[in-house]
């Protein structure tokens, strides 16, 4: 442990003195460079004080949520700056090297510093720090409506043209903007959808995160086919220190009971029957089921009186259920609705063209829509947000599904 701190200690000093010697070369202004140095470690102060006293027995707070958004802005920008002065670096030890051995006299082995390449690197650092604000400001409730098309051979003739909403990830505990929230209810409402779906994560951690938000989400109105949910890894309460078993069962049981008080119908690995004129459709709700992240799902116990031939909408909090269970079930499972990797609430989304994030090192299906075997599945960036307080790139998102019958259209 005492050996993982001296390295974490190395790069960090690494990291200022690079960042350092960029404010130098561009300002020789003495109170600048104070107030820079000033400002640089008041931040470390406070964000190793924070990091020292966090208490896993409360979890996220408004302060965790803050601090983490101060080390992303105070750590990704002078990233950049080292990367670029890194490379400047080995230039000046080549051309240093190359001018040595051709027998030129001079003061100094190393040329000096450019003033253009620190402008060039303060411009690069510019790009994630000015992201970051924008998505601890505006990006973090930049809700946005995604329509999605999706053919079946085998779609009931009844359900041509059905519409579904899903939502997922609500986070409830990191929320602080209540008209924001009422605008995104606003939203929900404003799809002429036929039912409304929710992934899960209704909460961090603890049930009374809700309580604040259960009126507005109230304010949903009612679907003919209903709202049902399931539960996410955070309804679990696993990532906190409890006081003891009965504690972490009772935060359990109402973290279930707040899918009732909004007017939801939490399953639990089991299914329901929607039933449209002659025909029907099969909804399966499971509890998580995640590669690392706990696996109580269930989807034997919670498709076992349905027949391959039965067209089946699943909702799966954690995309890695369908990539190592359903995709190859012999259920035939045509629609698995996840959420969870919330895209990493940071990447490049260029709509038909071009899709990045970090979460697709992790997770194989992480935002949209895939497809194997005939099967889909749909990942949402989830409504909320958790541990940075932001969005960059990856919008907080509201899908809106029309199924339809046919053969996929390319």
């Amino acid at each position: 442990m005492a050996f993982r701190f001296i390295i974490l200690f190395v790069i960090i000093a690494i990291v200022e003195l690079y960042a350092y010697q960029v404010i130098k070369t561009i300002t020789k202004s003495k109170w600048i460079l104070i107030a820079y140095v000033v400002i640089s470690v008041a931040a470390i102060f406070f964000i190793t004080y924070e990091i020292m006293k966090f208490d896993r027995s409360v979890g996220q707070t408004k302060t965790t949520l803050i601090t983490l958004g101060l080390l992303l802005l105070v750590l990704l920008p002078k990233i950049v700056l080292t990367f670029v002065m890194l490379l400047e670096d080995v230039m000046r030890i080549l051309m240093g090297t190359i001018t040595h051995f051709m027998g030129h006299n001079s003061d100094s082995f190393l040329p000096d510093r450019r003033k253009f390449v620190s402008q060039v690197a303060l411009g690069l650092a510019a790009v994630p720090f000015l992201s970051l604000i924008y998505g601890m400001t505006i990006g973090k409730y930049n809700f946005k409506v995604i329509r999605q098309t999706i053919f079946f051979p085998d779609l009931p003739d009844a359900f041509d043209g059905f519409k579904v909403t899903q939502i997922s990830d609500i986070h409830s505990g990191s929320f602080d903007n209540e008209e924001k929230i009422r605008y995104a209810i606003d939203l929900i409402n404003e799809q002429e959808a036929d039912l409304l779906l929710f992934t899960g994560d209704i909460v961090n951690a603890k049930a009374d995160e809700m309580h604040p938000w259960i009126d507005i989400f109230n304010g949903i109105k009612k679907y003919e086919y209903g709202k049902y949910s399931i539960l996410g890894n955070h309804d679990y309460g696993a990532y906190l220190d409890w006081k003891s078993e009965k504690a972490k069962a009772a935060n359990f049981e109402a973290i279930k009971d707040l899918h009732r008080q909004i007017d939801f119908k939490l399953m639990l690995n089991e299914n329901i029957k929607l039933k449209k004129g002659n025909d029907e459709i099969a909804l399966i709700g499971v509890e998580n089921w995640g590669k690392h992240f706990g696996e109580f799902g269930d989807i034997n116990k919670a498709s076992e009186n349905l027949a391959e031939t039965d067209f089946k909408i699943l909702m799966s909090h954690d995309p890695s259920h369908w990539e190592y269970i359903v995709k190859k079930h012999p259920k035939n499972i045509q629609l698995t609705l996840a959420g969870h990797t919330h895209g990493m609430q940071f990447g490049i989304e260029i709509p038909g063209f071009f899709k990045w994030s970090l979460a697709q090192y992790m997770y194989k299906q992480w935002a949209g829509l895939y497809e194997e075997f005939g099967r889909y599945v749909y990942v949402n960036r989830g409504f909320g947000f958790h541990a940075y307080p932001g969005r960059v790139g990856i919008m907080p998102e509201i899908t809106v599904f029309e199924l339809k019958k046919g053969e996929k259209v390319a």
